[in-house]
């Protein structure tokens, strides 16, 4: 069982916790196949979306995810909250926790703002993505997909590839994937790949071909050019041109490597269009597979609070 009420980040949770996600979301993805893609499995419930970043697909898939549920949904707009009035973040999580809130969704651009919510809340907190530290449920949604396509993970080789040092998504997948079994590489410039990462146990490559050799699965990456400052690479045509996934780069993958990619993705830059939507891609499959994996964590933490 889950060893607490909220979903802060996939560093503490363990590989049993992970899998009891995994196989719930199997279940909740039959749901979606119905006619009627709802169940009553948190009928009365209230969610609510606070998100303080842009966001299309995790604050669309939280919502969709929370109403076949049969939950009751509010979206928490900033700019039009009552903290351009200077009321603190604590302050207006408190009263949407006092209006009768039994989960909270976050995703703030400070790392840490999650985990200190979940110290003065009651209700369950999932993180949303908090600055670059970490992206749970992308991580949960990615390791579901790969779950489908490969059938487990031990001794799969896993490429990760782009901006990792900004990357929350990047960090929730090294620590999701290693528990899981999974042999991670890190690709990209040194500049957006510090050394430190080989301290959780990856691998690193500044050269494309080189690390996709044997890859079962490449994760392309977002480069986050609103986290950036300048000098991390000269110009985006020349990053394409050493780190972006093309068909002849993909060549040095085994044949039947998937592609995937957290969205939203910059075709031209980080992956070809003809790879985006070739027939290794499951980009649209992940995002289909974040409803499942969003239901099955809003069920098990709101069945973990009531005990």
């Amino acid at each position: 069982m889950l060893s607490g009420r909220h979903l802060l980040g996939i560093k503490d949770l363990s590989a049993q916790e992970i899998m009891l996600y995994l196989k719930s979301a199997s279940s909740f993805k039959d749901i979606l196949k119905r006619d009627i893609k709802k169940v009553p499995a948190l009928r009365g419930r209230t969610v609510v979306n606070l998100f303080f970043e842009p966001s299309t697909r995790t604050r669309t898939s939280f919502e969709l995810a929370a109403k076949r549920l049969s939950t009751d949904v509010i979206n928490f707009s900033a700019p039009s909250s009552s903290i351009l009035k200077g009321e603190s973040l604590l302050d207006t999580a408190l009263t949407v926790e006092a209006l009768g809130a039994d989960i909270i969704i976050i995703r703030h651009s400070f790392s840490g703002v999650p985990h200190m919510l979940s110290k003065h809340l009651r209700v369950s907190v999932i993180n949303a993505g908090d600055g670059t530290n970490e992206h749970p449920t992308q991580a949960l949604l990615d390791a579901f997909t790969i779950m489908e396509k490969k059938g487990g993970f031990e001794g799969l080789q896993v490429a990760i590839i782009g901006d990792i040092i900004h990357s929350r998504v990047a960090k929730s997948n090294i620590y999701c994937l290693k528990k899981l079994g999974a042999d991670v590489r890190l690709i990209g410039p040194a500049t957006l790949l510090p050394e430190c990462f080989r301290d959780l146990g990856v691998k690193t490559f500044s050269s494309m071909e080189e690390g996709l050799e044997g890859a079962d699965v490449i994760m392309m990456l977002r480069l986050q050019l609103e986290r950036q400052g300048k000098g991390f690479f000269p110009t985006t045509d020349e990053y394409f041109s050493q780190w972006g996934l093309s068909n002849k780069r993909l060549r040095a993958a085994r044949p039947d490597a998937i592609i995937m990619h957290p969205g939203p993705m910059n075709r031209g830059i980080e992956i070809s269009s003809d790879v985006a939507d070739g027939g290794n891609s499951v980009i649209l499959e992940q995002v289909t597979n974040g409803l499942a994996v969003r239901m099955a964590v809003m069920y098990h933490l709101d069945e973990r609070k009531e005990q």
